[in-house]
């Protein structure tokens, strides 16, 4: 199991933290689902809305998965294409898994390079002969620009998707393999929009919506498309303010961690001295799953739901500092996740 930091990081937070053996550490269910990713607030903590909430729609749509169905044969072709796999056979549409993987190294070990999953609705690209150079690296501009002109190629239409930040990476993260200390790559995730709500993600790992990575010259290092058929179920009436308070006196919310941060829970504790908590702003998101849900396989989760990603301050008195985190944004789940 990855570490919690890991795992939120890449974007797959809701269904890691709801496996069983997070959930296993909550031994008490009336404390809420996230007790130990939620600060335990005094009665006294004052809560501030500055954000106004009047900006959030009254209802939201739930959505659910349609049946299995294969990729285009076009989508398929085009994505071994931007793959640079010419040399390989094009797989016929199917609603089986396909796979191509890398030479075995001295270990007899190799990895999956390329993947067509029906079932998850993904197609999913990472070359193993990416170079570190970091000359010539796209700018922000330009990879976003690039994104939006590829996923065309999936046939995807600019008016579903909604650029996340470009984010770097560093040729530091590539194990031994370190040239110099610098930037060889840039990405985006183009994240899927329903109803004017994009999905949870920030790189590679976000989840539905279109990613790519370039390095040096504008090679694709890596993709990712993960778009499955959807339809409504139910619109289901947006929480309250006060309704949002409760969930988080409640622990039914998760506190987003910062990046390489080394004393998470050592933080969660520390945000409950808060004197005030002002939420600044708030804005619907949509994940695959339930929040607060235990799968109970590992197949594609089947219910789309919205949540919501809450930006506040924590005032201290003498001290103040920013937080992220995430809620139930529907009375219907902060209701089922306040029952034992």
């Amino acid at each position: 199991m990855k570490t919690i930091q890991k795992v939120i990081m890449a974007g797959a937070f809701v269904l890691a933290l709801t496996t069983n053996s997070f959930a296993q550490t909550n031994t008490n269910l009336s404390s809420g689902p996230f007790e130990k990713f939620s600060p335990d607030f005094t009665a006294s903590t004052k809560f501030v809305w500055q954000t106004p909430t009047n900006q959030l729609p009254g209802s939201i749509w739930v959505y659910k998965r349609l049946p299995i169905q294969p990729f285009l044969p076009s989508i398929v072709s085009n994505a071994i294409i931007l793959a640079s796999l010419l040399d390989r056979d094009f797989p016929k549409p199917s609603t089986n898994s396909f796979y191509i993987w890398s030479p075995q190294n001295p270990c007899g070990m190799s990895g999956n390079i390329f993947s067509i999953e029906p079932a998850s609705a993904a197609i999913r690209f990472f070359s193993t002969n990416q170079n570190l150079l970091t000359n010539d690296i796209p700018d922000d501009e330009t990879v976003t620009k690039e994104a939006f002109r590829i996923s065309a190629r999936f046939g995807l239409s600019g008016n579903f998707l909604f650029p996340q930040k470009v984010y770097p990476i560093l040729n530091a993260d590539q194990g031994d393999e370190i040239l110099t200390n610098g930037i060889c790559g840039r990405g985006v995730f183009l994240s899927r929009k329903l109803d004017g709500i994009t999905f949870f993600g920030d790189d590679i790992q976000g989840q539905e919506g279109f990613a790519v990575e370039f390095g040096s010259r504008n090679q694709i290092r890596a993709f990712s498309l993960v778009w499955p058929n959807l339809e409504h179920v139910k619109k289901s009436p947006t929480a309250t303010p006060d309704e949002i308070v409760q969930a988080i006196r409640k622990h039914e919310i998760l506190v987003f961690p910062g990046h390489d941060e080394s004393d998470y829970f050592g933080r969660i504790r520390k945000l409950a001295n808060a004197k005030v908590f002002t939420i600044v702003k708030i804005t619907p998101r949509y994940i695959e799953g339930v929040w607060g849900d235990t799968p109970t396989n590992d197949e594609p989760q089947q219910i789309i739901t919205p949540i919501a990603e809450i930006e506040a301050i924590a005032d201290f008195g003498n001290s103040n500092v920013s937080v992220r985190l995430f809620s139930p944004i529907l009375t219907s789940d902060i209701a089922r996740l306040a029952s034992p």
